[in-house]
């Protein structure tokens, strides 16, 4: 599992890909340890105009931020998450400490949000050295086996259906703005990636795992959605525009957001998704 991983995190990127995440990395000197770039702006060869996402791993929180709230923040919700411009590009990036990337890539924790994006497709577009890179390569090594293990085996399936199905639960725990099938999508944007992957995957299952409990995460998956866009309602320059953006161009909406919303981002964001649920745009 771990080869598998660390030859798909080295593909090579865009130049300006990596000179994003350089770029994203100086701004935490001292602290960066290591920039991941996933998402469907994988699979896009025109990068202009769509926002590219990272993660970037620091070493603590505490070291990686001047305010102390911004470093709580990160620590009690994580993550914390910044648009970024870069010649030309726009993103924006997630900030985790080595220690939660790697324990949220792993089957200790019932939020999907993590495992569920990095067992899927990601490039390690920067590291400050080999040992960063290492560590980084191990915890992504984690999330295939946490999330094929958390949709529990079904007796006779194909290991495609296997991952579809357990996709299509880890996006029922989260508020998704993405159309209905985005789970399906994903498997079959590159199925032998998915069959390659299988059975080392499979085989990295511990013995003692198990599956289910996806009632509990829905419930608090969703939940923690709420409040992380609440927080990035602070957090986020523009977080309120952002949330827009990504909902209209998922869902094909077209929400706009008024002059109050931008003075009371966080009122805004709490408002906005109950409306969306019933709507059916964020599920």
């Amino acid at each position: 599992m771990v080869s598998l991983v660390r030859a798909e995190l080295s593909i090579p990127v865009d130049p300006r890909v990596r000179a994003m995440a350089a770029a994203i990395a100086a701004h935490y000197p001292g602290s960066a340890r290591a920039v991941l770039f996933y998402g469907s702006c994988l699979r896009e060869s025109e990068l202009d105009g769509l926002m590219l996402d990272f993660y970037l791993i620091v070493s603590d929180y505490g070291d990686a931020y001047d305010r102390r709230w911004m470093a709580a923040a990160n620590r009690l919700i994580p993550p914390n998450v910044f648009p970024f411009q870069h010649q030309g590009l726009i993103a924006k990036y997630a900030v985790l400490s080595e220690a939660d990337f790697d324990r949220l890539n792993g089957a200790g924790t019932r939020n999907v949000s993590v495992w569920a994006r990095f067992a899927q497709p990601s490039r390690l577009v920067w590291a400050v050295d080999d040992t960063a890179a290492e560590r980084a390569v191990a915890a992504v090594s984690r999330a295939a086996p946490t999330l094929l293990a958390a949709a529990g085996r079904v007796e006779g399936e194909d290991v495609l259906d296997w991952w579809r199905r357990a996709f299509s639960l880890t996006y029922a725990a989260e508020l998704r703005a993405e159309r209905k099938g985005r789970a399906q999508s994903v498997v079959d944007a590159d199925p032998e990636r998915y069959r390659r992957f299988g059975a080392p995957a499979i085989a990295a299952i511990p013995a003692n795992a198990r599956g289910g409990g996806w009632l509990r995460r829905r419930v608090e998956g969703k939940a923690l959605s709420i409040i992380r866009l609440a927080k990035a309602s602070l957090t986020y320059a523009g977080g309120i525009d952002y949330l827009a953006w990504k909902i209209n161009r998922h869902a094909g909406t077209k929400i706009e957001i008024k002059p109050w919303q931008r003075r009371w981002p966080l009122v805004a964001a709490l408002t906005l998704v109950p409306r969306l649920m019933r709507s059916g745009a964020i599920r």
